[in-house]
């Protein structure tokens, strides 16, 4: 029974870590066919949403065009900027035990 127990959570395991694999291939694939923002300050668009907690903060992109954003925090928090493909969500800080909040996602201006 043990060594069932073992093997299924073995083969779980092991399905896990393919697709989050595969999940950051077609990521990088996809990178460099994002959308520019104009500035760095623009608002991400309406298809863009989010949901936050105190750990994590997920935003999915529902449009059809690949965009790189990231999350404004009301105490100013700067966080990298993230590669989002359509129909993808990508994750950020949530807003902590000391309910730091987020103000909006936004756009990020092109790498260069």
């Amino acid at each position: 029974m043990l060594r069932t127990a073992a093997s299924v959570v073995g083969a779980a395991v092991l399905s896990v870590l393919t697709v989050l694999t595969v999940l950051t291939v077609l990521t990088a694939a996809g990178a460099a066919q994002a959308a520019p923002a104009a500035g760095g300050d623009e608002p991400a668009p309406e298809c863009v949403h989010y949901a936050a907690t105190w750990r994590y903060t997920h935003v999915t992109n529902a449009c059809d065009t690949a965009y790189r954003l990231t999350v404004e925090y009301t105490d100013g928090t700067g966080v990298p900027c993230r590669e989002a493909q359509p129909g993808a969500t990508v994750t950020f800080p949530g807003y902590g035990p000391g309910g730091n909040g987020v103000v909006r996602v936004r756009l990020c201006p092109p790498p260069h």
